[in-house]
């Protein structure tokens, strides 16, 4: 890579759009009359109108590729309709070098009165391939799609799934791009097809530049060597840390305490503790590794015979640590009814940068029922340079302290 010019090249990069139908029309009316006779288009913000892509600016070479992060508005998908070509921005300069293919909204332009072998000509005529070309390999096309058995059958009669199936295998054989955008299409068809497209997608990137706009973190932790997170239409941060970018996207997304269940139970206090010390609630941030516990009490109605679990989720809800409260000899606590403190150890807190929060699930030996499920819980952050994914399962030995 060193020595060679970028495929990608933005600089400046800035897209207004209006809220009102009537007078975004009325305005690209005056632009349009503006640019036939010459005059230099005004880039100041006119009644109702507001910035979705503003002063973006990056360079990216070959095998480099970058992620997108950014709530829905944030301008992702502006900036990506502009790099393919789609839209005309109202500032600045975009300079592309080489082939460029894009792998978006999969399977959207099939016409759904062909068989699937016609829109496979179809589609690839769209992407600019030759039929000959298509001739050639049409047989690789179809069994990457696993559609040997329905590839002469209408595309009406396709599952949503099949479609998308065959849109990602007509793109994916047949394009050889120097510049690759991918727009949420991975998590297509079941898991075995999806890891056949993952797979597919890192030879292209071997010899590509992609820009990659996904909200799943193990995915963009796992393509993206950089990347862009986007608020407003600005970037507020262009780095190589993805643990750093995923805390700066993650932060734009409050934890929402939620109470369920059928009453039985009542989580009445929960501090997290880590090294052994309370974690501060407001803007609590836990070092990765660190040894965390949680101290919480626990009222449980007369009567009633339960378990308690707690749980770590991360921004999305996924459970990524979980503890069944056991006493010495491993086996889970039985709890009557009456008010329970316990401190719960969780181990080390080995999870990537990112937004947490505790759990705590009461559940009824009597009835298997949920008695209370509390999620939210004292949110926090990890602060941390390391990016890994899986989910932790332990049995610690939990403490039952004087209520």
């Amino acid at each position: 890579m060193s020595g060679e010019a970028p495929l990608i090249q933005v600089a400046g990069l800035s897209k207004k759009f209006c809220t009102d139908l009537r007078t975004s029309l009325k305005y690209g009316v005056q632009d349009l009359a503006a640019e036939m006779v010459g005059r230099e288009r005004s880039h100041q913000l006119r009644p109702k109108e507001f910035w979705a892509l503003n002063d973006v600016s990056f360079e990216l070479h070959r095998g480099e590729c970058l992620g997108l992060l950014g709530r829905n508005g944030a301008g992702k998908t502006t900036l990506l309709k502009m790099l393919n070509g789609l839209m005309k921005p109202d500032k600045g300069r975009i300079e592309l070098r080489g082939r460029v293919g894009a792998l978006i909204a999969l399977g959207a332009g099939f016409n759904p009165v062909l068989t699937g072998r016609e829109n496979i000509f179809v589609n690839a005529a769209v992407l600019g391939i030759p039929s000959s070309v298509v001739r050639q390999r049409l047989d690789e096309i179809i069994a990457f799609a696993e559609l040997e058995d329905f590839i002469d059958m209408p595309v009406q009669n396709y599952s949503s799934g099949m479609n998308v199936r065959l849109g990602f295998s007509v793109a994916a054989v047949l394009l050889e791009p120097d510049i690759l955008f991918l727009d949420e299409v991975l998590a297509v068809g079941d898991i075995g097809f999806a890891m056949k497209c993952l797979n597919r997608v890192r030879e292209m990137m071997a010899h590509s530049a992609v820009i990659f706009v996904s909200h799943s973190m193990p995915m963009v932790s796992s393509f993206c060597t950089r990347a862009l997170v986007m608020q407003r239409g600005r970037v507020m941060l262009d780095t190589e840390d993805m643990g750093l970018a995923m805390d700066l996207y993650m932060r734009d997304f409050p934890v929402e305490h939620r109470v369920t269940g059928s009453g039985g139970a009542e989580v009445l206090d929960l501090r997290l503790l880590a090294k052994g010390e309370p974690v501060a609630e407001a803007d609590a941030v836990v070092d990765q590794g660190s040894e965390g516990a949680v101290e919480l009490t626990v009222r449980i109605e007369q009567g009633e015979r339960a378990m308690v679990s707690v749980f770590i989720d991360d921004i999305a809800m996924s459970q990524v640590l979980a503890v069944v409260v056991k006493d010495g000899r491993g086996e889970p606590i039985e709890f009557g009814g009456g008010t329970h403190r316990l401190h719960v150890p969780l181990g080390k807190l080995e999870m990537n940068m990112g937004s947490y929060s505790i759990l705590v699930g009461v559940r009824s030996l009597n009835s298997q029922l949920s008695l209370c499920r509390a999620q939210g819980l004292s949110p926090f952050r990890v602060r941390s340079h390391n990016v890994t994914w899986s989910k932790i399962v332990r049995e610690q030995v939990s403490t039952v302290l004087p209520a």
